[in-house]
Formats: C-alpha cells, sequence, structure tokens
C-alpha cells in the first residue's frame, strides 16, 4: 500500500525584525501585512488541500495545476499569496537599495538599456496595475523583462521565473502611504530592495 506524505504550509519567519525597515515600511505595516495577510492566505491554503492530493505537491505545483482549473480559484488564489509573500519578503532589507551585484546591473543594462529606464519600467508596472496585484522583475528565455499581475497571479502561470516581485495591493502601503502609491514604489525600489538576492535568484 502506497501512502501520500501529507504537508502544511507555514508562515516563514522574517529575516528581519517588524521594525527594521521602518519608515519605510513600518513595524504596524508588517505586523497586519506578515502576521494577519499572509498567515491567512497559508491557513485558507491549508484548508482547502486538506485530504486531497495537492497537500502532497509542491506549491509551484499547486499554483500551476490550480490555475488551470477555473474551479479551483480558492486554491490558485491562496497558493499564489503564498508563494508571492514568500519571495516578497526575501527581496527586501534593512537600508536595501543602493548599488546592484556586477552580474546583475550588466544584465539589467543589457536587456533594458539602462538602470534608469529599468527602474521607470518597474515603478510604471507597479503604479498602473488596476487595483490589487504585483509588479514583477522575471527572467523569460534568458532575458529580464517587467510585468505586472492583477490579484493574486505571478508570472509562474507564464512560464517565466520571477526575481523580484513588489506587492501593490493596498495593504502592502496605505498604512504608511495612503493613496501615495508611486511614492510607497519609489521607497521600495531606493530604500528596500535586497539587490544581492535578487542576484541569487539568477541562478
Amino acid at each position: 500500500m502506497k501512502f501520500i506524505k501529507k504537508m502544511s504550509f507555514e508562515l516563514p519567519p522574517l529575516d528581519y525584525t517588524k521594525d527594521a525597515l521602518s519608515p519605510i515600511m513600518s513595524e504596524e505595516t508588517l505586523d497586519l501585512h506578515h502576521g494577519k495577510h499572509h498567515q491567512t492566505y497559508i491557513t485558507n491554503l491549508n484548508n482547502f488541500i486538506k485530504d486531497t492530493e495537492m497537500s502532497s505537491m509542491s506549491l509551484e505545483k499547486i499554483i500551476l495545476e490550480s490555475y488551470k482549473d477555473k474551479s479551483m480559484g480558492g486554491i490558485f488564489n491562496n497558493a499564489s499569496q503564498h508563494w508571492n509573500h514568500n519571495l516578497f519578503w526575501k527581496c527586501m532589507k534593512p537600508n536595501g537599495g543602493g548599488s546592484m551585484p556586477p552580474r546583475l546591473e550588466k544584465m539589467i543594462i543589457n536587456d533594458f538599456g539602462s538602470l534608469e529606464t529599468f527602474k521607470k519600467e518597474f515603478i510604471q508596472a507597479g503604479t498602473t496595475q488596476f487595483g490589487s496585484g504585483w509588479c514583477w522583475l522575471s527572467l523569460k528565455n534568458g532575458k529580464l523583462v517587467v510585468s505586472k499581475t492583477a490579484n493574486a497571479a505571478n508570472p509562474l502561470i507564464d512560464d517565466m521565473k520571477p526575481i523580484l516581485g513588489c506587492d501593490v495591493w493596498e495593504h502592502s502601503y496605505y498604512i504608511d502611504y495612503r493613496n501615495r502609491r508611486p511614492e510607497y514604489l519609489n521607497n521600495f525600489f531606493d530604500k528596500l530592495i535586497d539587490w544581492e538576492f535578487v542576484d541569487s535568484n539568477l541562478e
């Protein structure tokens, strides 16, 4: 008799304290966003997949399988949001921003023309995403591309590998910036991004 290994997903700890990104991202925002919103996605996902074949799948496989079946919208939304936030927390560090590792910088210049053009495209993607969603830097066929997705969707469903993601749902910035999403995005880019982590995702 073959036994299927069941697993449940858990909230990952942050690599920094909840006040470490302040004032760019406040302790109140991180406490709500990480401890409440992200935890809710995980709780919902575990409830959805309990006692199903998906309880033995990787998070990435759950996302791709549930995306194909519109009746699994609840599973897809919570699985994808769990994946998105796992990346998001890693993309930030205290006193982030600044210069990039040479490999990443060279690739961005090759694929976008300049660092300034890349920054403009990334922030524009996040600013122009209507309603809730995300903006991304991803690898597609060996090249870097900027994109945006609505709600929980991410570039995995388009056969891309996201290496940087920024959450533009209101719960990510409204406490600190109210309706000033462009200011949030500029501060995220200039003062929070962990470029060494982004570079490591090129592997």
